[in-house]
């Protein structure tokens, strides 16, 4: 799971550097600048491809079980607008591809300006997947405290302080996520059974 992280923060950085070697090549129409700009879309193009994939086929499967109504649909929401970015942001790098190729600036422009529009786009998933971790994602949380708290880096021996912080940490996501999710409801029906 922790490779998506990793791809999404190249997606949200390459169109902007991308739509910089734009304007540059707006502001100066020299070859040169035309190929990087064009070069740098095709790069954030593949970084958009490949951040929709490990979200899509890798990520998303992982954490759509954890996750409440609301998660789920913002999850699903996200993934959409990942489809369409990296669709998106792959179409605007062949005009731009095209335009430096056929040396006509005006089809250029057109993908620098359809560039910046992807990056305006590409700030908006970014805070959706920041609501997914940071609005629904106690359940996530609680996973990666257990599995440390199971792994051979973990000597509860070493530091009692240590367990008992981890310890309440995970108390605090567990009731947190029950009262988002419902769950208090539940364990007082099996307590008053």
């Amino acid at each position: 799971m922790m490779i998506h992280p990793a791809t999404a923060h190249f997606a949200m950085v390459l169109p902007v550097v991308a739509s910089a070697f734009g304007i540059a090549y707006m502001a100066t129409k020299t070859e040169t600048m035309s190929k990087i700009s064009a070069r740098t879309a095709l790069v954030a193009a593949l970084a958009m491809i490949a951040v929709w994939y490990t979200g899509e086929k890798i990520a998303g499967p992982e954490v759509y079980g954890f996750l409440d109504a609301a998660g789920k649909a913002e999850l699903i929401e996200h993934r959409d607008l990942g489809r369409y970015l990296a669709i998106a942001m792959a179409f605007v790098a062949l005009i731009q591809i095209a335009g430096c190729r056929m040396k006509k600036s005006g089809i250029q422009i057109a993908g620098i300006v359809l560039t910046i529009a992807v990056m305006a786009f590409t700030f908006l998933q970014g805070k959706d997947g920041g609501e997914i971790v940071y609005e629904h994602g106690n359940p996530f949380q609680v996973t990666q405290l257990e599995k440390y708290m199971a792994s051979d880096d973990f000597d509860m021996a070493d530091d009692d302080e240590k367990v008992e912080l981890i310890q309440k940490q995970i108390s605090i996501i567990n009731k947190t996520t029950c009262e988002k999710i419902g769950c208090e409801a539940e364990e007082q029906e099996s307590d008053d059974e």
